[in-house]
């Protein structure tokens, strides 16, 4: 019976592998999922709220200043985009257009978020010229946090309790920079361009490690933009690598190259590519924070997955190496098979209507732990989209 052990293996090795779900079929039956999920969630949201999460089994919305009011928008033009529904685009419309006053803004750096996700998919996906003012205006509105004397936008205006700031600047604002770059695509404003593009190379001197992890937060001197402390306000410790900033960093520095063309850009994206890599667990869903103390015990970040799946998808794009091109790829769609299976893939009806379970807010404040998240649905299903495109 030995003897035949190899050949057992063998068989059972083909079997499994003729047996594993195409991409087309795993795509297929999320957007079904998201069809069904996303649809139904409207029926639990006013003319004034937005999705949020889904704890102890009660759905919590916020308002629509909330930093994530955009994803849901666009999760639904996400939906669109791939079945077509025109009911789904008038659901998508009805809560794009209700974050028009966004566009007025400029006490908050997430403008970008907001306004990207609803109205720039919106834009790209009609053409109907009613979106372009609203997003020139909030990228106008963005503008005004940005200060030549640090060379970045500010964060935050509030201060947590025990900290010390003064001009604090997190990673998660390297996403909000599409906005202007796009908006000054549109308009020939030069001025947008390069508050992006200052701002990207001022977050690249000063965010990042040698390991090519980055900080969370740099706190700047308003006076002299001298650097005064570098922290991690939602990961485990100021020294470690918070998850769901390593995978703002990633996508930020590849859509930065995306709009621009800088090699620069697509040089750090490709340094932080291979780090995240290396460092992934098996399933690609990584912990909240890579050096939790608690892990395999830790709570994963599908949130973190997804972003990062996008990105990896958009960066094996411009790699010239094959090599490059198929680890970038391999690791997305091990991310995404990870989130399209039962264990994070929510089913119908159940998880407040949210697409994916097992998201990680923030871990430090007990917020929003081990739940669904919106910003985890978009960039899930803008991945899906991506691979779609690019893998025939």
């Amino acid at each position: 019976m030995r003897q035949f052990l190899p050949i057992l293996v063998l068989l059972t090795s083909l079997v499994s592998c003729r047996r594993q779900e195409t991409m087309e079929s795993l795509t297929e039956r999320v957007f079904r999922r998201a069809h069904a999920q996303l649809t139904a969630m409207d029926s639990q949201l006013d003319g004034r709220t937005t999705p949020r999460s889904f704890e102890n089994g009660r759905f919590i919305s916020a308002g629509i200043r909330w930093w994530c009011s955009g994803f849901y928008p666009g999760s639904l033009w996400y939906v669109y985009e791939y079945t077509g529904d025109e009911a789904v685009r008038a659901l998508a419309e009805k809560h794009t257009l209700r974050l028009d006053s966004i566009q007025w803004v400029t006490n908050d750096h997430d403008v970008g978020f907001q306004l990207n996700c609803s109205y720039g998919n919106a834009l790209r996906l009609t053409g109907d010229d009613r979106y372009r003012p609203v997003l020139r205006q909030g990228a106008l509105s963005l503008a005004t946090r940005f200060s030549p004397v640090t060379g970045t936008l500010r964060s935050w205006d509030f201060v947590r309790k025990g900290r010390d700031w003064q001009f604090p600047v997190i990673i998660d604002n390297m996403m909000n920079l599409e906005l202007l770059l796009s908006v000054a695509e549109a308009y020939g404003d030069d001025s947008l361009r390069e508050i992006a593009c200052t701002h990207a190379n001022t977050t690249m001197r000063n965010h990042f490690r040698e390991d090519c992890t980055c900080f969370h937060l740099v706190d700047y001197s308003p006076e002299d933009g001298a650097v005064r402390s570098r922290q991690t306000v939602q990961g485990y410790a100021d020294a470690s690598a918070w998850a769901r900033g390593q995978a703002w960093a990633l996508y930020g520095y590849t859509m930065m190259f995306r709009k621009t063309g800088y090699q620069s850009y697509f040089t750090q994206a490709s340094r932080v590519a291979n780090m995240l890599a290396d460092r992934l667990p098996a399933d690609g869903i990584p912990y909240w924070d890579f050096d939790a103390p608690e892990i395999p015990d830790a709570p994963r970040d599908a949130s973190a997955a997804a972003i990062m799946a996008s990105a990896f998808i958009e960066l094996s794009q411009y790699v010239l190496e094959d090599a490059d091109r198929d680890r970038y790829l391999a690791t997305a769609e091990r991310q995404l098979r990870t989130l399209a299976s039962p264990d994070y893939l929510a089913e119908a009806g159940t998880n407040g209507c949210f697409l994916l379970k097992h998201s990680v807010g923030s871990m430090p404040d007990g917020q929003e732990v081990d739940v669904p998240l919106t910003y985890a649905d978009y960039y899930f299903l803008e991945a899906l989209l991506r691979y779609r495109t690019i893998v025939k």
